[in-house]
């Protein structure tokens, strides 16, 4: 039984001289985890998406909502926040209150116009680089699919 074959398709000058989308991610990374995670994945010679910028904190209960909002007003395709996993937070409880500013800034973004998927909040230990790879490749294929954002800000 033969197979359908679609036709080729067809691109024009233009977007065949037009490189192909590389998304820009700003990731905020508690020290005591996600970063020593992205550190392991660099000691061991683990390869990633390049397109994520990290900026270290001492602790993801530190990172403001406006750092979010700033980082997409300066031309990021998304954010990623990264802490220790709940309870295992150096600071005691600081996991707990970015979790509860997640789920309020994720809404607030939305009514902005910013995709859920432009946003994350990852909980990866100091030990799981593997789990880093996988989360940054993962996000960067998922913004390329979603295309630059186009946001004005507030």
């Amino acid at each position: 039984m033969a197979q359908a074959v679609s036709p080729p398709i067809q691109t024009t000058e233009a977007e065949a001289e037009r490189p192909a989308f590389e998304p820009k991610i700003v990731a905020f990374f508690c020290n005591w985890c996600t970063y020593a995670a992205s550190d392991l994945a660099g000691i061991s010679r683990m390869k990633y998406a390049p397109n994520v910028k990290i900026v270290r904190v001492m602790c993801s209960g530190r990172i403001d909502p406006s750092f979010v909002i700033e980082a997409f007003r300066s031309g990021a395709d998304g954010v990623m926040i990264g802490g220790c996993n709940p309870g295992d937070c150096h600071y005691k409880e600081g996991n707990y209150k970015t979790m509860r500013r997640y789920m309020l800034l994720s809404r607030m973004l939305q009514d902005f116009g910013i995709e859920k998927e432009r946003f994350r909040l990852e909980w990866i230990c100091a030990s799981c680089a593997r789990e880093l790879q996988e989360t940054v490749d993962k996000m960067t294929t998922e913004l390329k699919r979603l295309g630059p954002l186009d946001w004005k800000g507030v």
